[in-house]
Order: C-alpha cells, then sequence, then structure tokens
C-alpha cells in the first residue's frame, strides 16, 4: 500500500486548480466528452493529479462510449480503493486514489475481457505521464 498523503483543505486548495478540487475532494464529476483523456491515446501511465500516484495502464484503456476516459484495469492491486456511493438512487462503487484518497470516478461491472470491470474516471483527476 502507498504511504498515505494527508492534507488540509486549504493545502489541497493550493496545490489544485479549482475544478481539481471540486472533483478530487468534494466528490464532483466532469461532464461527459468533455475531459481531456477522453479520447486520448498515447502510450505511458495515468496519475493521479493530486499525488503523483500511478493508477492505470494505457494498455488498459479502452473506448467504452460513457463520456470518461475508462480502464479495465488498475496499474497494481494497491493503486487505488473503493466504497460503497448511495448519492444517487442506485448504489455504486466509488473509485479512490488510495494514497491521497482523491474522488476519481466509479467502478462498474460492464467492461471488457480479461476483467469485466469498468473504471469510469473523470479526466480532470488524472495526469499522464508519457512512455519514453
Amino acid at each position: 500500500m502507498p504511504e498515505r498523503i494527508l492534507k488540509t483543505d486549504d493545502e489541497w486548495k493550493k496545490l489544485l486548480t479549482r475544478e481539481q478540487y471540486r472533483v478530487l475532494r468534494e466528490k464532483g464529476t466532469e461532464l461527459p466528452d468533455s475531459g481531456e483523456y477522453y479520447r486520448f491515446r498515447k502510450d505511458g501511465v495515468f496519475l493521479c493529479a493530486a499525488c503523483g500516484n500511478e493508477l492505470f495502464s494505457s494498455e488498459t484503456k479502452f473506448e467504452s462510449g460513457s463520456g470518461w476516459p475508462s480502464f479495465w484495469a488498475v496499474v497494481g492491486r494497491d493503486s487505488v480503493t473503493t466504497a460503497p456511493d448511495h448519492s444517487l438512487e442506485r448504489e455504486r462503487t466509488e473509485v479512490l486514489c488510495a494514497r491521497c484518497g482523491g474522488h476519481l470516478g466509479h467502478l462498474f461491472a460492464d467492461g471488457p475481457d480479461p476483467t469485466g470491470m469498468r473504471y469510469c474516471v473523470n479526466s480532470v483527476s488524472l495526469e499522464f505521464r508519457e512512455e519514453e
């Protein structure tokens, strides 16, 4: 498990843009089809925009048609954590960065093989490191 990063709300506000703070710290959602990484196709690793934790490989990214970047697996077993989300009428599974607790998006069991999972992630919660 990565070492946890704990910061106050004021510290996060100084580090993040207003939109990053709204999504990562207040559990917001960006509009569908609006994110930088939705149709993005480069080889590399997607990191948490708040703390730099490695989250997803471009090798697991797929076009889900959902309007948000989607991945069928995480980089490592300890990259993310999940929690029940009861904010809508149906229960969903929230995906959080395991290092800083930032809200990334949601997990659904309608993804492709080999996992059958879809990590539906807000672009604003990610940064990208291209392979050299």
